[in-house]
């Protein structure tokens, strides 16, 4: 994709629909299917986790701020997550495509998810800290 300039940025402005073949959000955490279970996330009881946006603010000029609730395991909490504007392109259909890269850190027991392990060397098996990660793909809506 191609970096645009602030005037391209000004014009992008509307509704976008998220393209989930060229969308990758994730957290990254130590461990893996016991993330799933009742110690942590209790994936059959809460099979969603969900981020509604409530603001996004300019930061810099390819950089943005997106303010919304995440609601994990019914619990929401405030979180902002630092993005940078990868691009612009027209695809071979003549739609509107942007990307974004961005990140945020939170920590999992704000949202209860307390369970940990002490290790013989003196610490815990699973941080308290969850990187998210994002790198979105979307087109303009018609």
């Amino acid at each position: 994709m191609s970096t645009a300039t602030q005037t391209e940025l000004d014009r992008l402005t509307g509704d976008y629909t998220i393209d989930p073949a060229h969308t990758r959000i994730a957290f990254q955490a130590r461990h893996d299917a016991h993330l799933r279970s009742n110690d942590f996330f209790a994936m059959d009881e809460y099979p969603e986790i969900k981020f509604v946006s409530t603001s996004a603010e300019k930061v810099g000029d390819h950089s943005f701020k997106l303010n919304g609730e995440l609601t994990i395991k019914g619990v929401a909490r405030t979180v902002s997550i630092d993005f940078e504007f990868n691009g612009v392109e027209l695809d071979p259909w003549g739609n509107t495509r942007i990307g974004f890269e961005g990140s945020s850190e939170v920590n999992r027991k704000d949202w209860g998810i307390n369970w940990n392990a002490a290790l013989d060397s003196g610490g815990v098996l699973v941080s308290d800290k969850v990187k998210l990660e994002f790198d979105i793909a979307a087109t303009k809506n018609a």
